[in-house]
């Protein structure tokens, strides 16, 4: 019997990539007209009274990375699950690979590999199995599923645990696993959600490494994360999230100026006051 760690979607929606043959090559998918892989406008979602996203407009391209920061409860988490199919929006539209991601979800979720922020995986099987079984139901098959494990298992150094029981691995391991069922069929968009949360630095080298790899051969990457030093390192643009909504949006260059991004982030923490425009000073 499979036995699930922490809150497991179902598994359609977690494998929601499906690599198809087409013109638009290996992964069927289109950038919009602008050359957007994944559009968001206008997005709303609330929770009773509570606004969790309020006007969230957010693009992404392919081969690009972009870092979603802001403090908890800013938004981040719910936009994911809206793109990912978890969760459907009050208002606004989604656009990933130029399909409407709310008319067409289970076209779009086959375009998207997604590493949740709550580990979810099967503990009694073993990684080559997990691995197996999320490249199974995005559609691969035979030798080329067998290639696609291979791939992901060097990419993030799983290699020597292939063969354990996740369960059995240390918190970092098991991280990487959780990033590995999101990239092993090589998604055009990936959404990775706070990826590194509470890992080792083998973990976070090996799945910065693995991400640049995919941004450099064309994936779409949306990572959230709180440790901001590793957007450096991937040469994200960022998006900075506050109170539902991107209140601003560009390269680190153009964000930071004479200040970190550690700056950029702390001042996301401050509400903006009464009456004036939320943006970053």
């Amino acid at each position: 019997m499979l036995i699930a760690e922490g809150p497991v979607p179902r598994p359609e929606i977690l494998a929601t990539w499906r690599p198809a043959i087409g013109r638009a090559g290996r992964s069927g998918a289109f950038p919009d007209g602008d050359g957007q892989m994944l559009v968001a406008s206008g997005l709303v979602k609330r929770y009773g009274t509570r606004p969790a996203l309020d006007g969230f407009d957010l693009t992404v391209a392919p081969g690009e990375i972009v870092g979603l920061i802001g403090p908890n409860g800013a938004g981040k988490t719910t936009f994911v699950e809206i793109v990912s199919g978890l969760v459907r929006p009050d208002a606004g539209t989604v656009v990933v690979g130029g399909r409407d991601a709310l008319r067409s979800g289970r076209a779009v979720r086959r375009l998207t590999g997604v590493a949740p922020q709550e580990l979810a995986l099967y503990q009694t099987v073993t990684v080559r199995e997990n691995l197996r079984l999320f490249g199974g139901l995005a559609g691969l098959r035979g030798r080329a599923l067998d290639a696609a494990i291979s791939r992901v298992l060097d990419e993030l150094a799983l290699g020597p645990v292939a063969g354990k029981r996740t369960g059995e691995l240390s918190g970092g391991q098991r991280r990487r696993v959780q990033a590995a069922t999101a990239m092993v069929a090589s998604p055009p968009l990936l959404l990775l959600d706070e990826p590194t949360a509470g890992a080792d630095p083998e973990t976070r080298s090996a799945l910065l490494a693995a991400v640049r790899a995919r941004a450099a051969a064309g994936t779409a990457v949306l990572y959230t994360t709180h440790y901001l030093p590793e957007l450096t390192e991937l040469h994200a643009t960022l998006a900075l999230v506050r109170a539902g909504r991107v209140i601003a949006r560009g390269t680190q260059e153009e964000l930071t100026g004479q200040r970190t991004v550690d700056d950029l982030y702390w001042s996301l923490a401050v509400p903006a006051p009464e009456g004036e425009s939320d943006a970053v000073a």
